[in-house]
């Protein structure tokens, strides 16, 4: 299923800690956890059906913006975070 990343809209899950997606039934999610006034990116989760459409950076990407915009600290726990920020100078100055 062709899939424009315009589309993907990110909604950011408090109750569960999560920035998470559904589509096409199918959930996907980059989950945290708070610690000590930062955020701790522990888990970031496309499933197979959906992989290779921008989904994981869409997720990744609202909730370092998040961050961003509230000047909260990050720990890339999860790999793909943690690649990310090498990839994005934008993002950086975040990790704790």
């Amino acid at each position: 299923m062709p899939l424009n990343p315009e589309e993907i809209l990110v909604l950011h899950n408090t109750a569960e800690s999560r920035y998470e997606t559904t589509i096409g039934g199918h959930l996907a999610v980059c989950e945290y956890v708070m610690e000590g006034g930062r955020l701790m990116f522990t888990h970031t989760f496309v499933p197979p059906e959906l992989r290779g459409r921008g989904i994981a950076e869409k997720l990744v990407r609202a909730a370092l913006d998040d961050a961003l915009a509230a000047g909260r600290a990050v720990v890339p726990a999860c790999s793909y975070v943690a690649a990310f920020i090498e990839r994005h100078p934008k993002y950086q100055s975040l990790v704790a």
